[in-house]
């Protein structure tokens, strides 16, 4: 089973009212709950961990959850609010504005953490859960218990620079959760606020002097990057008519996990001695299933039965 850690939050997106009037609809999501539902839809044993409200909003969290086979036995329940992220899209390309104060998903504290199950073996962490405490410190000391247990541990920032409220602790914590992980996933604009401008190459072969033992890469429309210390792989990205990009990067996850799931090679050993045919199958997955997401509004991962 793999364990996504980190935010659920309700996604309110942008749709015209029946008076023609801007409005703004409300659809489950956050970067980690979507990646957990994705892989659910895949056909992976898919659990999640948060903190997620009783309210109204929390409970459309849940059904969301349940709807995609995901296990919320390990979800910590409270009467905070649920965050809300108003979107924005431009051409197709989304920018957030988040409501986040006091909320169930930031409030979890590391007293909240679960035991995790012999059945958990593999962890996925990312999005704006890092970015502000105690949810960050929390998902941290997660990610460090789990760090000495055999697991392999997997890490997308998701960085959303204008949510940062103190940049040198985040670039710390990051830096410190990147040395823990097996595979890191940047999007090239996370790469660059990381690690400044240069060839993609040089910046992720960066990175895996860190600790990683797989660094990938999205370019959006173009495709994926796959580096291990002894490949370097690209595959090209499906073209799409693009509705919008709500959920491409948290389902590229979902399928590169999935692949490696697949392969019988999420262990530890499994990732340091990956194949290049395996990278690459991880890759397209990747991409194929993110193509279908962005194809239709908002963060609505394709179901196995939709992969060719």
């Amino acid at each position: 089973m793999i364990l996504s850690c980190g935010e659920a939050l309700i996604d309110m997106l942008p749709r015209p009212s029946a008076a023609e009037e801007d409005s703004f609809a409300p659809y489950p999501g956050g970067a980690v709950m979507n990646t957990a539902i994705a892989l659910g839809r895949l056909g992976v044993p898919s659990a999640f961990f948060s903190g997620i409200s009783t309210d109204l909003f929390g409970e459309m969290l849940m059904a969301a959850l349940a709807a995609s086979h995901v296990d919320t036995s390990l979800t910590v329940r409270s009467a905070r609010p649920t965050t809300l992220a108003f979107v924005r899209l431009v051409e197709g390309e989304a920018s957030y504005t988040f409501y986040d104060e006091n909320t169930a998903g930031r409030m979890i504290r590391p007293e909240d953490l679960p035991k995790l199950p012999d059945r958990v073996r593999a962890l996925f962490f990312g999005g704006i859960s890092l970015m502000t405490d105690p949810c960050g410190a929390t998902h941290e000391a997660l990610m460090a218990s789990a760090a000495s247990t055999g697991r392999v541990l997997m890490l997308d920032p998701n960085i959303r620079p204008s949510f940062i409220g103190d940049e040198a602790a985040y670039r710390a914590r990051l830096g410190r959760m990147i040395g823990m992980a097996h595979v890191v996933k940047l999007s090239d604009e996370d790469l660059r606020w990381l690690s400044g401008n240069g060839p993609v190459a040089d910046r992720a072969r960066s990175l895996l002097d860190r600790g990683p033992r797989v660094v990938l890469v999205t370019e959006g429309a173009s495709g994926a990057h796959g580096f291990t210390r002894d490949h370097t792989i690209f595959v090209p990205a499906p073209q799409v008519t693009v509705a919008d990009t709500v959920g491409a990067g948290d389902t590229f996850n979902a399928g590169v996990l999935a692949a490696l799931h697949d392969a019988g090679r999420l262990t530890p050993d499994g990732i340091d001695t990956l194949s290049g045919q395996t990278l690459v199958r991880a890759l397209e997955l990747g991409v194929q299933a993110a193509a279908i997401t962005v194809s239709r509004p908002g963060a609505n991962p394709p179901w196995a039965v939709e992969i060719s």
